[in-house]
């Protein structure tokens, strides 16, 4: 009955938008635009038409229509892209099967990953709260002569909505949301405001979320066949965001700007399944949890335009100081299985208390040369870590059970700091041809301090790196644009790679430090095709990404009691191959349709039969949209299919040997429902999972967490 009402509005609405039709004409719900803008990939506004990268931009209008929880849910139906992570706020970016500390994650182009977290998850995307966010720029590749360290699969950049500032006049602009979820009973109401005094601005955004854990469907995924709904657990999750931030326009070419955020979660969790639901009697149950985590951030920004100087007519700098609190508890339990008691295992108990406070700025110009344009600056950060670690580790099923506490810290107490200079120049070589070439030095230090009860000798480890980028774009004809790209980057070993001593966190060995840990370095070339006419935009891109030092955990061969001991080393060499294709068009009448193709393949070179990959290796999306002339309805379909994937390690999980394939539908609707003095007042209504389809996102399998059953979503936003 759900359905067939949805299925009403849908045939009643096509898409809403509350700007002038002619925006909303340009505005599609899956593809770039061909008239849409990038800054993130070139630093200066450039047409991604015209930009010598595979660039995807998301704006406002489509993060509004969404429904999305978070910035990763975004890139699902998405060319190359993919999300780990379960529940509201803990999902974050796969970029062509790189995740974690191999995707740098900024706000307004400064970064945001922490060298504290671990390698495979990275940092949260949830520190900048999507309604306050304006739009979601990603770059499918490497990007470290701009961004340095940790751009090696891509970078996610989240610019956020600003006030306007350094004009005339009063102006007050705002909206109010609420959104609410059936899956996981999510509650979140949301608001901002922002004004223009003259030459000062200000905005005030924020947000409230409380979200239950989900229930997953009834099915079959593989060899996982689920009689009757189940919860996934520590999928739920209490947060808030908060942003403040004024301005001031000492003119129409200077200008100063100051932000604070806060983001606080609470009751957060990585999330589980009861084994006991699976049929899993010997694997191991691991719950991960985050009671609570606190992230602050202050920024004092300067900008100048058109300034006209011999040597810059534009100049960005920006200072940043954020503490980023975090506690994360972790309870496993390792059955040792055949051949001993029943119930005999390992339970593991811990805590860790981390507590990261970072400065860092980033000082950049440009200067404009005929029609060429330099772009040069540097930047730096310094992560300053305290941790806290207790745990207890108990040997169960051999008589009395046998504890030992420990209050050591695994990581210890330690500095990361981060300098970097960087150089690109985009030259117009002839009328067609466009040449992008830069470099970056770079250089990386970790060092460990004083920490009560470790006694192990403080280190002092540094590396330093090079990189560059060449990036070719030839206009053929003006609707078609040829885009060749070289280039290398790297990401530096992080304090929980070079320094982590002590249990693994699923309980299932001993890790021993090792700081003379190289970088990682890639080499990645693209060559892909962009087509764009008033009606129709497409993109077809092949690429190799090779990792060079890839940083793995491997055996030494020796034991800590009862546990093998196992230290991170350079050994890999990853390479990750793969086509992504992209096609919309408006099929006039206010339809327009469109999809995607991803093909990815990973090996590592030196060991070609131990599985690599971190995605599935092919995805298939599809789209069918409407909008009323007029603006006023929309409604939309989705599909997307990921097929199997066999040459990947699933542990002790039931799945089975293969990944299966798995299909999901939605359906999306909105309507803006009326105008009122000024107001304008839209809902939106979506229908996930339409087919009740059990099925796990890649990275979510090996420990089975099942995304959430059908499950509707509606919201309501005010606009004035």
């Amino acid at each position: 009955m759900l359905v067939a009402a949805f299925a009403a509005l849908v045939l009643l609405a096509p898409q809403s938008q509350a700007q002038a039709p002619a925006v909303a004409k340009r505005d599609t719900t899956k593809a770039t635009p061909i008239q849409e803008v990038s800054v993130t990939a070139t630093r200066s506004p450039k047409p991604v038409f015209r930009t010598a990268n595979p660039v995807l931009v998301m704006d406002s209008s489509r993060i509004r229509r969404s429904l999305a929880n978070g910035a990763a849910d975004l890139f699902r139906e998405s060319p190359g892209l993919d999300l780990t992570g379960t529940g509201p706020n803990q999902g974050r970016p796969v970029i062509r099967g790189q995740r974690g500390q191999r995707i740098l994650l900024l706000e307004d182009g400064i970064r945001l990953n922490n060298s504290r977290r671990q390698q495979d998850f990275g940092e949260i995307p949830a520190l900048v709260g999507l309604d306050g966010v304006n739009r979601v720029e990603v770059v499918r590749g490497p990007a470290s002569v701009l961004y340095g360290t940790d751009a090696i699969g891509g970078v996610v950049n989240l610019i956020t909505a600003r006030p306007v500032y350094g004009g005339e006049g009063t102006h007050f602009r705002g909206s109010a949301s609420y959104r609410y979820s059936t899956s996981d009973r999510q509650q979140l109401p949301s608001g901002s405001v922002f004004g223009q005094l003259g030459r000062f601005g200000f905005g005030v955004s924020g947000s409230y979320r409380d979200a239950e854990a989900y229930s997953a469907p009834s099915g079959t995924f593989g060899q996982i066949v689920l009689k009757n709904d189940i919860k996934v657990l520590d999928t739920g999750v209490r947060d808030r965001w908060f942003s403040v931030q004024a301005g001031y326009g000492l003119s129409d070419r200077h200008s100063f700007a100051a932000k604070y955020t806060r983001y606080t979660a609470r009751d957060a969790g990585f999330g589980y399944v009861d084994n006991s639901a699976l049929g899993a009697v010997n694997a191991a149950s691991v719950q991960i949890r985050y009671p609570d985590q606190t992230y602050d951030k202050w920024s004092l920004s300067y900008r100048g335009n058109g300034l006209a100087l011999p040597v810059a007519d534009r100049v960005e700098v920006t200072g940043y100081t954020s503490g980023n609190v975090r506690t994360l508890t972790l309870g496993v339990f390792a059955p040792f299985g055949p051949g001993t008691p029943p119930g005999a295992g390992v339970q593991v108990d811990s805590r860790n208390f981390t507590d990261i406070r970072t400065v860092g700025f980033r000082a950049e110009a440009a200067k404009i040369v005929g029609p060429h344009v330099l772009t040069y600056g540097v930047d730096f950060f310094r992560d300053r870590s305290d941790n806290t670690d207790t745990s207890l580790t108990t040997v169960v099923g051999f008589g009395p059970p046998q504890s030992q506490a420990n209050d050591t810290a695994l990581t210890p107490n330690a500095a990361f700091r981060s300098a970097g200079l960087f150089l690109q120049g985009d030259f117009a070589v002839t009328e067609r041809l466009s040449a992008v070439l830069g470099a970056r030095w770079q250089t990386v230090q970790a060092r460990t301090r004083t920490t009560p009860r470790v006694t192990t000798p403080l280190v002092d480890a540094s590396d330093n790196t090079a990189v560059g980028a060449l990036n070719l774009s030839y206009r053929v004809i003006p609707e078609v644009n040829l885009v060749a790209s070289l280039g290398r980057a790297f990401r530096s070993p992080n304090l929980i790679e070079r320094f982590f001593n002590g249990p693994t966190p699923e309980g299932s060995g001993y890790q021993v430090r090792n700081p003379d840990l190289k970088p990682e370095t890639s080499v990645d070339v693209d060559l892909g095709i962009k087509v764009g006419t008033g009606r129709v935009y497409g993109e077809a891109f092949v690429f190799r990404n090779e990792v060079h030092d890839g940083i793995r955990i491997a055996p030494t061969g020796t034991k800590v009691g009862p546990f093998n001991v196992f230290k991170n080393v350079n050994v890999d060499k990853i390479r990750d191959t793969g086509v992504e294709l992209l096609a919309q068009v408006d099929a006039g009448r206010g339809f327009s349709f469109g999809g995607a193709y991803t093909h990815i393949s990973s090996k590592n070179v030196l060991e070609p039969l131990n599985p690599v990959g971190d995605s599935y290796s092919s995805k298939v999306t599809g789209s069918l949209n409407w909008r009323q002339a007029a603006g006023r309805f929309w409604a939309g379909y989705d599909i997307r299919h990921n097929g199997t994937r066999s040459d990947v390690v699933l542990g002790s999980n039931p799945i089975g040997p293969v990944l299966p394939a798995f299909t999901v539908h939605s359906l999306r609707a909105g309507a803006r429902v009326f105008r009122l003095e000024g107001t304008t007042h839209e809902v939106t209504v979506l229908v996930n999972n339409l087919t009740n389809a059990l099925y796990a996102e890649f990275s979510n399998a090996s420990f089975f967490r099942p995304e959430p059953k059908r499950s509707l979503a509606v919201a309501w936003t005010t606009t004035f």
